[in-house]
């Protein structure tokens, strides 16, 4: 089975977070078919964390055409973030970033184990 295109996924999951009432945007549109996909979650306090693409070592067989995430940086100012993410953009142009404001930290992403 194939992975789900990234635009597609994106869409379902600002789909998903608005229908959970959870406030989120695409930022930024990356490559279609297959650009990384980076969340921000901004916890309205001026903390944020950050979660960006599970290294294929933590995705086992069975689930490599699932999307799982990591966790990059947790309860940062918001401002850290930003940097890590232009850092991210300068490594790969073609990304994607969804951000979400949520005070509780809902990001309902599958994350790796």
């Amino acid at each position: 089975m194939a992975r789900l295109r990234s635009d597609f996924w994106v869409s379902a999951h600002l789909r998903r977070l608005g229908i959970e009432g959870i406030a989120a945007v695409q930022r930024r549109r990356g490559a279609p078919e297959a650009g990384a996909i980076f969340l921000k979650v901004d916890r309205l306090d001026g903390s944020a964390d950050l979660y960006g693409p599970a290294p294929q070592s933590l995705i086992d067989a069975e689930g490599a055409e699932e999307r799982r995430f990591v966790c990059l940086m947790t309860e940062a100012t918001s401002a850290d973030v930003e940097v890590r993410i232009g850092r991210e953009l300068r490594f790969d142009s073609d990304l994607w970033i969804i951000e979400v404001d949520d005070r509780a930290g809902r990001h309902r992403l599958d994350l790796a184990e």
